[in-house]
C-alpha cells in the first residue's frame, strides 16, 4: 500500500483516462486490482471469515477476483451480490469465482466485510434496500474495507447522496479520488491507502505533503529572513494572534500596526497605524483582516493595503470588504484565506465540489486561495491544487484562522512563493494543533510551531 501524502488526486473520468492510457485491458486491470485487494485483506483478516459484497459493475468484478484469490489462499470467504454482473470484465471475473453467490438480502454477517458494490461507479443514491443491507452487514463486522470508495459517496465532489456507514479502510485503486479527501465523504473511511494497479496517475491536484523549509544561513539577518507587517483593527487580539504566529514562523521581524494590546512577545514591534507605515520597502509581506472590523476606517486601511506593492495576505473582515476587481491591478502576490462563509460572501455559489470551487476562485481573483475547513483546499491561479488530510478538528475554535494567516504571512515574507507559503502554512498549522493536543486555545498554537517547523528542516 502507498501512503497518500503528496499523491495525485484524480476524478473518476481522469482515472478512466489513466487506465485507458496504460495499455492494459480492463480485464488485466481488474486482475491487478483484485489481487492487490486480496493481498491486503489476507493480511488484515488474520484468518477470520470474509464476506465480499459485489455489485453489477467493474467494482463488483474487483470483488469477485479478490474473493477467488482469497479462496485459493485458504481464507474462508463468501460472496454476496446485488445481482448478476453486467460488464464484460465483471462477467468474466464472476466466472472465475468457484463458489456460491448469496443474495445481498439473505447474506449473513462475517467478521470482515469487503464493500465492492459500486466504488466510483455510482452517480445516484443507493437503492434503499441495498443501503439497508450494507448497513446491517457492516454493523456486525469487526473490520470493514471499501474497495476504492465506500459505496454511496459521490466520487468527484465528496458529497454523500446516501446514508452510508464508516469503513475502517478504503483501498484506492490506482490513485486517490476527491471523495477520499473531501468531506463529508472523507469522514466515511478512517484510513485510506493506495493500491498500485499499473496505471500511471498524473494530476495538478494532489494531497498536501510535508513542506521542506530552509534553515537560516550564517549570512542571514532579521530582514533577509523576512519582515511582516500586520494591520490591526477593532479587535486587536486577533491581530496579536496573527503577529505572534508570524514571529514563530521563522520571519525575522514582525511589525504590528495599530494594536492597543500589551499581550505580545517583546520581540514584536508595535507602532501606531498610518498609511505611510506601509511604504517601508523592507516589508516582505503584509497581513490585514484579523479583527479589522467592517467600518469606514477598516475599509480605508484595506484600500491602503491593496494599493501597497507588498505581497499580501487577506483574512477575516478584509474578505468581507474586498472587491475582487481591486485585486486585478495588483502586481504583487496575494493570498486569500476564507472559511466557508467568507468564501460564499466573496465568490458566491459555484457549482462543483470544493476543489472545483477553490480552483475557480483562484482563477477569478488571480490570488492563491486557502479555502479552509477540515478538508482545506489550496488553489493557485495556474490550476495547481493541494488538499489537506489528517484534519486536526480541535482547530474549530476562535482565533485559529488568525494564527494561520499570520503563519502564511511569515512564510511569504521569508521568500516562499505564495502557493508554497500557503501550503506550508496549512501543514504546519495542523501539525502544531496535533502537538497541542485536545481543547487548546488559539493562543497555544504559536508555541507549538517551532516543533512543527523542526519536522520540515
Amino acid at each position: 500500500m502507498i501512503p497518500i501524502d503528496g499523491q495525485p488526486i484524480l476524478t473518476a473520468q481522469a482515472m478512466r483516462d489513466a487506465e485507458a492510457a496504460c495499455g492494459a485491458t480492463t480485464e488485466a486491470l481488474m486482475a491487478r486490482a483484485g489481487a492487490a485487494v486480496a493481498e491486503q485483506v489476507r493480511r488484515l483478516a488474520m484468518g477470520a471469515q470474509v464476506l465480499v459484497l459485489c455489485g453489477p459493475g467493474n467494482n463488483g468484478g474487483d470483488g469477485y477476483v479478490a474473493a477467488a484469490i482469497l479462496q485459493r489462499a485458504g481464507v474462508p470467504v463468501r460472496v454476496a451480490a446485488t445481482g448478476a454482473p453486467v460488464t464484460e470484465a465483471a462477467i468474466a471475473a464472476r466466472a472465475g469465482w468457484d463458489g456460491a453467490v448469496e443474495t445481498l438480502s439473505a447474506a449473513q454477517p462475517a467478521p470482515v466485510l469487503i464493500d465492492a458494490l459500486f466504488g466510483t461507479g455510482l452517480s445516484r443514491p443507493l437503492d434503499d434496500a441495498v443501503g439497508a443491507d450494507l448497513a446491517r452487514l457492516h454493523a456486525e463486522a469487526r473490520l470493514s474495507i471499501a474497495v476504492d470508495l465506500p459505496s454511496g459517496v459521490a466520487t468527484d465532489d465528496g458529497t454523500c447522496p446516501s446514508a452510508i456507514p464508516t469503513f475502517d479502510l478504503a483501498l484506492a485503486l490506482g490513485a486517490l479520488k476527491p471523495a477520499h479527501l473531501l468531506y463529508p465523504a472523507a469522514g466515511h473511511a478512517r484510513a485510506v491507502r493506495i493500491l498500485d494497479i499499473g496505471a500511471a496517475a498524473f494530476s495538478d491536484v494532489a494531497v498536501l505533503d510535508r513542506p521542506i523549509l530552509r534553515t537560516p544561513g550564517p549570512a542571514d539577518h532579521k530582514f533577509t529572513r523576512g519582515m511582516v507587517a500586520v494591520v490591526a483593527g477593532r479587535m486587536p487580539g486577533a491581530a496579536a494572534l496573527a503577529a505572534t504566529a508570524a514571529a514563530h514562523s521563522g520571519a525575522g521581524y514582525v511589525l504590528l500596526l495599530g494594536s492597543a494590546t500589551d499581550r505580545l512577545p517583546h520581540a514584536i514591534v508595535r507602532r501606531r497605524y498610518t498609511a505611510d507605515a506601509l511604504d517601508d520597502l523592507r516589508i516582505g509581506a503584509l497581513l490585514i483582516g484579523p479583527g479589522l472590523g467592517r467600518d469606514d476606517v477598516a475599509r480605508e486601511k484595506l484600500g491602503h493595503a491593496l494599493a501597497s506593492p507588498h505581497p499580501l495576505v487577506l483574512d477575516g473582515d478584509a474578505l468581507h470588504a474586498l472587491d475582487l476587481e481591486s485585486l486585478a491591478s495588483r502586481a504583487a502576490p496575494t493570498v486569500l484565506t476564507p472559511h466557508a462563509g467568507e468564501f460564499a460572501a466573496l465568490f458566491g455559489t459555484v457549482d462543483g465540489g470544493k476543489i472545483a470551487r477553490a480552483r475557480d476562485a483562484a482563477r477569478r481573483s488571480g490570488a492563491t486561495i486557502v479555502y479552509k475547513g477540515a478538508d482545506t483546499v489550496i488553489a493557485h491561479p495556474d490550476g495547481r491544487v493541494r488538499v489537506a488530510h489528517r484534519p486536526a478538528t480541535w482547530l474549530s475554535t476562535a482565533g485559529t484562522g488568525d494564527t494561520l494567516a499570520g503563519l502564511a504571512a511569515g512564510l511569504l515574507a521569508g521568500g516562499h512563493d505564495p502557493f508554497a507559503a500557503a501550503c506550508a502554512a496549512v501543514w504546519l498549522h495542523a501539525e502544531a494543533a496535533r502537538r497541542c493536543g485536545p481543547a487548546f486555545l488559539a493562543d497555544d498554537l504559536a508555541a507549538a510551531l517551532p516543533g512543527a517547523i523542526a519536522q520540515c528542516l
